[in-house]
């Protein structure tokens, strides 16, 4: 993949756990909407109320977070399996969080190896390395290592690091949508074209990264405002949860988190979740576990 025409152009990553924050709080809010997807815009409503729920979008990330802690100085033997017991052991303590089939057969495997999936898992939890990394080729490498222990597929692969892209370059302050709309459709080969009412007029339920990464990035490009893109987010249908995850990952690293929503979508997790979101941010701030 070509180096992007504006990499050398980055002085500084702004540093904030936003971006994990955003996916949470589309995965939740989103979930409700997955099997039952909105019939008109005018309800789409980005509620934290019943029966919002965190999924597996939001169990994975956390694990992925905790990932970048404990293993992103080790050596790449090291990160692997290390990466391998996070997801294990994240999988394994949330049963019931809506794991697709593949993933359900990677947990059960003793010896855990990848899949070739191009699913979209391997993009729904990556927003956290975007967090972390402080170059272009760190990134691309931990959106790589974050998909490929499951998500090996090239597509599954590409999904990760796009979505990774276009968070941190927005993280990086540059460039304005209709750049990062061109740098991605250049870069990673996604048609942005299409309109998110085009693709809900169009859509069926899929749940691999070639088809919903392109759509997150979509409703982002579209949307004025964190709410405005869950809402646009919703209106594309299918697998909805994720493609919020995904979307709302990149609404809060351009627009921020409004106030309360952190607040309101933490009150929902898990004492282990929670845990696992102070541990990253303190690393993020401090460079401490």
């Amino acid at each position: 993949m070509a180096k992007f025409d504006n990499i050398s152009t980055i002085k500084t990553v702004t540093k904030t756990i936003d971006p994990l924050i955003g996916a949470i709080i589309g995965d939740v809010c989103g979930s409700g909407y997955e099997w039952h997807n909105a019939k008109t815009k005018q309800e789409i409503k980005l509620s934290f109320d019943s029966p919002s729920r965190f999924t597996d979008d939001t169990v994975l990330s956390c694990a992925i977070a905790e990932w970048l802690v404990d293993g992103k100085n080790g050596t790449t033997e090291d990160q692997e399996q290390i990466l391998k017991d996070r997801l294990d052991k994240y999988g394994k303590a949330h049963p019931n969080a809506g794991y697709g089939h593949i993933f359900r057969e990677w947990l059960a495997m003793k010896n855990k190896e990848p899949m070739n999936s191009f699913g979209n898992g391997a993009a729904m939890r990556c927003s956290a390395c975007a967090c972390v990394a402080e170059s272009y080729d760190e990134l691309m490498e931990l959106a790589k290592q974050s998909a490929a222990v499951t998500h090996n597929h090239p597509e599954g692969i590409k999904g990760a690091q796009a979505l990774c892209y276009a968070i941190w370059s927005t993280l990086c302050g540059y460039p304005d949508k209709e750049y990062l709309k061109q740098d991605i459709e250049r870069n990673f080969g996604y048609d942005l074209s299409k309109t998110v009412d085009e693709i809900h007029g169009s859509h069926k339920f899929d749940a691999t990264c070639q088809v919903t990464v392109p759509e997150a990035i979509i409703a982002f490009l579209e949307g004025d405002s964190f709410d405005d893109v869950f809402k646009k987010a919703i209106w594309i249908g299918g697998d909805s949860d994720t493609i919020a995850d995904m979307a709302c990952a990149l609404a809060a690293a351009y627009y921020g988190i409004p106030d309360g929503y952190r607040e309101k979508v933490q009150s929902l997790l898990t004492e282990d979740l929670n845990t696992t979101i102070s541990k990253f941010e303190n690393y993020i701030s401090n460079g401490e576990k």
